[in-house]
Order: structure tokens, then C-alpha cells, then sequence
């Protein structure tokens, strides 16, 4: 056999222009990165300076007052807490289930991929479509108005496509085998599923779904759409009730900055506390991955 030597012919001009551009990439992107890092931390520094001698026991405690060094967030704390009382269950049952059953039982063809496709649109829906939705069917049909328990549907309709998606993902995770050895040791399909499969898919379900409650606890444009009212002076103490939340509070008193500079300072303060709840889940997120997470 005649080997034949290849001849390979380097073009100088078009390596250089190639190592340029990747060089020339490599510093646009960094300083991309660095612009957005200065930008943060010149917006934290903002917001720590504006709410020192803001935040304090007493801020997190008082009620909502129309004199600003009497002003509290207790209502908006005890408002995002009912609302995630709401969104947390209604979107775990329905997000893992339907999860559960686009992977586990439904048959692969045309109406599940009809399916994943549209719920993979959902996910990247504006939230304000989302908040127009819940006033046409939560806040007007169904006559729950503006109470807690509209608010937290319009929310679970926000954040269910990212759990449902999130949960596919862990589920198709699972490794092929452990479903094989289950079946082989006589276990039932159901019984594979509870048994073998949620187990280890729920590290990922569950970071998943902390990272979409962080969202719908940080949405505004829902609620403002819902008309959920800025001052209200009564604690709510059913889901039936109106009510106001914390970011809700923090888009007027950043309106109401016009007319009185104080609630600059208020505003600041309930951001920070609004990033400290943020900064908690995902925190807790990150713990369940790295802790809980299994390699095969």
C-alpha cells in the first residue's frame, strides 16, 4: 500500500486574524463583566447608604403609616408570606405532576411534543401577560378581587412552566438503570417512580423549584396588574383578604419619591430586606444541590 503524505497548507493571514479575534473576544467580554460588577456594586452601595438609621427592629415591625418615620413592612412581610403559602403548593403538586407525567407515562409523539413546546413558551411569557391572565379569571371570574389567594394563583401561573421544566430535566437525569433494576425486581411503574426514580430526582426538583419561588417572591408586575392595593392599614388574616406584599411596597414608595424624599430612604430598606429573602433561597438551593446531588 502507497501512503501518499499530506500536504497541508497554513494560511499565516488567517491564523493571526483568528487568534486576534479570539483575543480581542476574550477582552470584550471581560470587560463586560466588570461593567456589570461595578454597576451592582454601585447600585448595592445606594441602597445600603440610603436605608442606614432606616432598617431597624422597629421598620420591620410597624404597620404601613402615611408618615414615613412611622412606616413599617410588617404588612407586606405578613402579605409575601400568605402569597407563598399559596404558590408553594399549588405549584409543587401541579409542576411535578405534570412533569411526572410528560416524562413517565405520556406516549412520545405529536400532542407531547405539542405540549413541551408550549409550555417552554409559557416560561419566557412576559409576567405582566401572566397578570392580565389572573385578573380576567382569578380577579373578575371566579370573584376573588385583589385577596391573597389571586395574587398567589396569578403567581403559581408564572412560575409553574419553570418547575415543570426544571422537574423534566431531574427526571430525565435518572439513569436509565435504576428504572431497569426496579422493574426487574418485580416493582411496578408507579411503584418505580416513588421508590426509585423521585428520589433521586428530588435534589433537582427541589433546587428547581426554590429558584422559581425566589422569582415569584421578587415579581411586581403581576400584583400591580391584580390592583393590589399600596396602604392598607389591616393585617391580612385569611387568604380572602386584601393585601400588600414587598415588592409591591417598594414600587410605590419609589413613585411616592417625588412628592416625599423619605420614602427613598423606605424603599431602600425594604430592598435590602427583599435581597436578604432572596439571598436565603438560594442560598438553600445551592446547599441542596451540592449536598444532595448524586453521580453515577
Amino acid at each position: 500500500m502507497n501512503s501518499h503524505p499530506i500536504d497541508i497548507k497554513i494560511n499565516p493571514k488567517h491564523t493571526n486574524r483568528r487568534i486576534w479575534l479570539s483575543s480581542a473576544s476574550k477582552y470584550l467580554f471581560s470587560l463586560s463583566t466588570v461593567f456589570a460588577l461595578v454597576v451592582l456594586g454601585v447600585l448595592i452601595y445606594r441602597i445600603v447608604s440610603d436605608s442606614i438609621g432606616w432598617l431597624n427592629f422597629d421598620f420591620l415591625t410597624n404597620n404601613l403609616s402615611i408618615f414615613p418615620e412611622k412606616a413599617g413592612i410588617k404588612g407586606a412581610i405578613i402579605g409575601s408570606v400568605g402569597l407563598m403559602l399559596v404558590v408553594i403548593p399549588v405549584t409543587l403538586i401541579l409542576g411535578v405532576s405534570t412533569a411526572i407525567y410528560l416524562e413517565e407515562y405520556a406516549k412520545k409523539g405529536k400532542l407531547q411534543r405539542f405540549i413541551q413546546i408550549n409550555i417552554s413558551n409559557l416560561a419566557s411569557v412576559p409576567s405582566v401577560i401572566f397578570g392580565l391572565l389572573g385578573l380576567a379569571v382569578f380577579g373578575r371570574a371566579l370573584n376573588l378581587g385583589s385577596s391573597i389567594l389571586a395574587g398567589g394563583l396569578t403567581l403559581s401561573l408564572l412560575v409553574l412552566p419553570i418547575v415543570v421544566v426544571s422537574s423534566q430535566e431531574a427526571l430525565k437525569a435518572v439513569p436509565g438503570f435504576l428504572r431497569e433494576a426496579s422493574y426487574g425486581m418485580g416493582a411496578g411503574k408507579w411503584t418505580t417512580i416513588r421508590k426509585v426514580v423521585l428520589p433521586v430526582a428530588l435534589p433537582g426538583i427541589l433546587t428547581g423549584s426554590i429558584l422559581a419561588m425566589s422569582r415569584a417572591i421578587g415579581e411586581t408586575a403581576p400584583l400591580v396588574v391584580l390592583g393590589i392595593p399600596t396602604l392598607i392599614l389591616k393585617i391580612p388574616s385569611s387568604p380572602m383578604d386584601d393585601f400588600t406584599a414587598l415588592p409591591i411596597q417598594i414600587y410605590y414608595w419609589t413613585l411616592d419619591t417625588v412628592l416625599t424624599a423619605e420614602y427613598a430612604n423606605l424603599a431602600a430598606a425594604t430592598i435590602i430586606v427583599l435581597l436578604g429573602v432572596l439571598f436565603i433561597l438560594n442560598s438553600v438551593a445551592i446547599v441542596i444541590r451540592n449536598k444532595f446531588q448524586r453521580s453515577f
